[in-house]
């Protein structure tokens, strides 16, 4: 359990975003432009920042654990193969999301199309990922934050819930968007020095015996394997990833074409130059600076806590419907002194609250813009708005605590979200590129993508009611069934149903030089000069995600002792990446 030192730091580091928070707060102008997108001003620093906090949450160091403990470290690529998509966004997509000048990436669906289809894809969308999307990842990094303060706090799930909730409610709801960038900010270097002094302390206990001794343990040498062997999940945890999952399926973060929190920070970005920049930073940090840490934790966790046993023993008073591999992380916290627990304590309290605050103001967004200003009472005024935001904001922070509720590990939340969206992400690359999508390809998509991950999901017995078929396992032919049905049922869809209209074709093609030349023949504007080729985007992609790869696996390899390899392949991701944030953006 945590001591007075402790305290004192959780208290001070709550006290400072809670500062920070009301101090933002005061900023905002009081329109909705503000309280949603911080008034379209913030430059890629800080919102390259909040994306890379917002997908730092409390479930994520509990969730890699559960992988390599299960697993091994391989299985990471089920996340790290998402890079492609990442940078497909940050060169292709992030300046035209800038440019479209819409308020939510669920806005674009009337600029895209037209008509009842938009109309109907529009209220659909907003209340999906209103109401259940960020719903649902609200109780993923709520049920981790349950799992880490019942170990080391000793609070009940209630208690959780109401620490978390209340906090971001007092700057969140309050603030807006700019609040939260800013807290995210300061919870994010948070987290970071956190998450390094645990591993440093972790490594060095006499248990661990350094990186020589964590290595030569024989259940660790089992896991440790970066590429899995053929032998071992080589399909499932690393070729349908990298040569089907980035494309095919629509994730928090890597959302295929842009979308989300991503599309959100891209929309309040200074300038078209500050989106693409923002989005860069967000994926070299997100894939190539964070990840060995948690993993190296992990690792240890295999030498101290061997089995599920021996965590229930160590803690006997943590609620049995809560026990899993991703206990492992908060029960390797439990080992620190006083003082670094507290630290590493207030960061993933501060993890938390960074993601959702930023679920909580997505999710007010769409059901104040998307839904109540455009289908309820288009002659809303500002304060109208924001109050239904702040009220939406309480609702959507209330039921993903009670969906948290629910589940019992984070793996099994996870194979959920990437389930529902298998087989939509072409059509979300597709729109920008191809204009016979139509609305009723997306709506086809989506449906179909929900309908499809229950009847190709395997069966198992959950520890909870599941009204849905959904199951905590995942096979590989159990996500490729879903996109190869929503992918045959949209592309049908598509061509059975007519194409938009011209005029709403020709302003999309107009306001956002959507890439490739099957747009020609809508623009009635030339082409900016400055305005790179889709050949020049694509090579950036490419040169990216190796880039990122290479730093991720090289550091790995080097932590590993393999140098030959490994650092030549850090050294040459690095030479890879410094000259893309050096390069100038051009744009229009």
């Amino acid at each position: 359990m945590i001591e007075g030192l402790d305290w004192v730091v959780i208290v001070v580091s709550l006290a400072i975003s809670l500062g920070i928070g009301w101090w933002a707060a005061k900023k905002n102008t009081g329109n909705t432009e503000s309280f949603f997108l911080a008034g379209r001003s913030m430059p890629w620093w800080l919102l390259g920042v909040s994306m890379v906090a917002t997908t730092f949450a409390a479930d994520t160091p509990t969730l890699i654990t559960d992988w390599v403990r299960t697993e091994g470290v391989s299985k990471n690529w089920l996340w790290w193969s998402l890079v492609f998509s990442g940078m497909l966004t940050t060169y292709v997509f992030a300046r035209r999301w800038r440019r479209s000048g819409v308020m939510t990436d669920v806005e674009f669906y009337e600029l895209r199309y037209s008509g009842l289809g938009g109309q109907i894809l529009r209220a659909y969308r907003a209340l999906y990922l209103g109401l259940f999307f960020n719903v649902f990842i609200i109780a993923v990094v709520s049920l981790a934050a349950i799992k880490i303060l019942g170990v080391l706090m000793g609070l009940d799930a209630w208690q959780t819930i109401l620490l978390g909730a209340g906090v971001t409610m007092l700057y969140s709801v309050a603030g807006g968007l700019r609040s939260v960038l800013l807290v995210d900010f300061f919870q994010f270097a948070l987290a970071m020095v956190g998450s390094v002094a645990a591993t440093i302390y972790i490594l060095n206990m006499d248990s661990i015996g350094g990186l020589d001794g964590l290595f030569a343990h024989e259940a660790v040498q089992a896991k440790m394997s970066i590429i899995p062997s053929k032998d071992s999940n080589w399909v499932e945890f690393f070729i349908i990833p990298i040569a089907l999952m980035w494309w095919t399926s629509y994730y928090p973060g890597a959302e295929p074409g842009g979308g989300g929190y991503i599309a959100q920070r891209t929309l309040a970005a200074k300038d078209e130059k500050h989106a693409t920049k923002a989005n860069l930073f967000f994926n070299v940090a997100h894939y190539a600076l964070r990840p060995w840490p948690w993993i190296l934790v992990a690792l240890a966790s295999l030498v101290i806590f061997p089995d599920l046993e021996s965590i229930d023993q160590a803690f006997p008073n943590l609620d049995d419907g809560k026990l899993g591999h991703d206990v492992a992380y908060p029960a390797m916290i439990a080992q620190l002194p006083a003082g670094l627990k507290g630290v590493v304590l207030a960061s993933l309290i501060a993890a938390y609250i960074s993601t959702l605050s930023t679920q909580v103001n997505l999710a007010s967004s769409y059901l104040t813009k998307d839904f109540w200003k455009r289908f309820c009472n288009k002659n809303a005024g500002e304060g109208e708005q924001i109050l239904v935001g702040r009220v939406s904001s309480v609702l959507v922070l209330a039921l993903g605590s009670l969906v948290a509720l629910a589940f019992t590990n984070a793996a099994q939340m996870f194979n959920v979200l990437l389930m529902v969206g298998a087989g939509t992400g072409l059509v979300y690359l597709l729109r920008w590129l191809w204009w016979r999508v139509n609305a009723w390809s997306e709506i086809s998509a989506s449906l179909t993508a929900i309908v499809s991950s229950y009847l190709y999901t395997s069966k198992s017995t959950l520890p909870f009611a599941d009204p849905f078929g959904w199951a905590v396992t995942m096979g590989p032919w159990n996500y490729v069934g879903p996109v190869v049905l929503t992918t045959f049922v949209w592309l049908v869809v598509t061509f059975l149903t007519k194409p938009e209209e011209s005029e709403t074709l020709t302003r999309f093609a107009n306001q956002t030089s959507p890439p490739g030349s099957g747009w020609d023949r809508f623009r009635t504007k030339e082409r900016d000069a400055n305005e790179p080729s889709m050949g020049s985007d694509l090579l950036k992609v490419f040169f990216g995600s190796a880039g990122i790869l290479a730093v991720l696996i090289g550091t790995g390899l080097t932590i590993y002792g393999d140098y030959l390899p490994g650092t030549p392949l850090l050294v040459a991701g690095i030479c890879t990446l410094v000259p893309l944030f050096r390069s100038p953006i051009r744009t229009n």
